[in-house]
């Protein structure tokens, strides 16, 4: 699936979204990006956004969102568009299912930080 400009007002920053399935993941792995994977930090993995890429995850069945900085590539599963970290995987209420629907918003480039 690939990433299309939203239609949306001047007011929202929003670069671009896609929608699809995201999972979770927390091995002790480098990340593509060269640092130690934490699976409390948070972070995800995407196929092809710049490491360092801020975006808003929202599961569709719940309206739950978080905010993680892309560190990792993947996830490497037909259909399924983002992998989380342990820790927003938890704020969104995926752990036990392990995967949900979701949409993924960009909102900025690498250099943004996450709170």
């Amino acid at each position: 699936m690939s990433l299309r400009s939203p239609d949306r007002g001047p007011a929202e920053r929003v670069l671009a979204s896609e929608q699809g399935v995201a999972s979770w993941y927390e091995e002790s792995q480098m990340t593509a990006s060269g640092g130690w994977f934490n699976p409390e930090a948070m972070t995800a993995a995407h196929k092809t956004l710049p490491f360092g890429s801020i975006v808003r995850v929202t599961r569709l069945d719940t309206r739950e969102s978080v905010v993680v900085q892309i560190n990792d590539r993947g996830p490497f599963v037909e259909g399924r568009v983002i992998d989380l970290a342990r820790k927003p995987a938890r704020k969104l209420g995926m752990l036990a299912k392990g995967i949900a629907p979701c949409r993924v918003e960009v909102l900025s480039g690498p250099g943004g930080n996450v709170s």
